[in-house]
């Protein structure tokens, strides 16, 4: 509990940051101060500027809702496709499981994250294009999570009744497998998003992430660490703030799991008992 509590308190301080924090600011992103250029923080530039004047404590808030923006939708996007991907080959088993989780085995043997690379070289850098391509990366795991915890929950004794009344498997999906997959879906959810912001970080280091004007912490972190030694706080602060978000996802995500543990030991939730 207590990392869930910490977890939590330490997102919602960072996510309060990165909505209400540019409310206060002074200046926007984009305007160039020539005459304060690598500034150091002070009583006007809260963190500094960069190399090229632009305030940082601005640019360091809206970077941050560009990287929870990309992590929260590119984690929609894998959670969906390894969900139903992963009931499909559950409750089909044989042959079908089988082929789907040969195919499963096939993408993971692709450099998905060169493949990634490649569609935003050729189809441009545009966001949507990024958290649609970084969530079809990231599936994988889940529908395999999802495809084992279906194979045991269409054995339990709930799903067998709801079969011999007569149930659809359709109706048997949505009533009785999928309420008691939400636990671990969840869970492996607040896992992902870190991953995201990771993943995201390192193609914006690499010079393929968000692009001007928008911001993100690994765009800044690439610039920052291009100009270390001349305006070290230009990576101080999104570094930061990049650490914190990871460090908030995971002590989330194992906060949630050591709460959800003993739920998750195959075992049908009160609803399904009760139908």
């Amino acid at each position: 509990m207590i990392k869930l509590r910490l977890g939590l308190l330490l997102l919602s301080c960072l996510v309060l940051a990165v909505v209400i924090g540019p409310l206060f600011a002074q200046f926007d992103t984009e305007t160039i101060y020539w005459d304060f250029m690598a500034s150091a923080p002070d009583e006007t530039y809260w963190f500094g500027t960069d190399v090229m004047g632009r305030d940082l404590y601005i640019r360091t808030l809206k970077g941050g809702q560009v990287s929870l923006l990309v992590g929260l939708l590119a984690t929609v996007v894998s959670v969906v496709l390894g969900v139903v991907y992963g009931m499909v080959a559950g409750m089909a088993g044989g042959r079908i499981d089988a082929a789907m989780m040969r195919l499963v085995d096939v993408f993971y043997a692709l450099p998905f994250l060169f493949l990634v690379i490649l569609l935003l070289v050729f189809f441009g850098q545009h966001i949507w294009l990024l958290f649609t391509a970084i969530g079809c990366y990231l599936w994988l795991d889940m529908a395999r999570i999802v495809r084992g915890q279906t194979l045991v929950l269409k054995e339990q004794a709930f799903v067998e009744s709801a079969r011999s009344i007569g149930q659809s498997t359709r109706l048997i999906v949505l009533k009785h497998i999928l309420p008691n997959l939400i636990g671990v879906v969840v869970v492996y959810a607040t896992l992902i998003v870190p991953q995201v912001i990771m993943i995201e970080s390192f193609l914006s280091f690499l010079g393929l992430g968000i692009q001007e004007p928008m911001t993100s912490w690994g765009s800044l972190v690439n610039e920052g660490a291009s100009y270390m030694e001349l305006a070290p706080w230009s990576l101080w602060f999104p570094a930061l703030f990049l650490s914190l978000t990871l460090v908030g996802f995971n002590l989330l995500g194992d906060g949630l799991r050591d709460r959800w543990d003993p739920q998750m030991q195959n075992q049908p939730t009160r609803k399904s008992q009760t139908q």
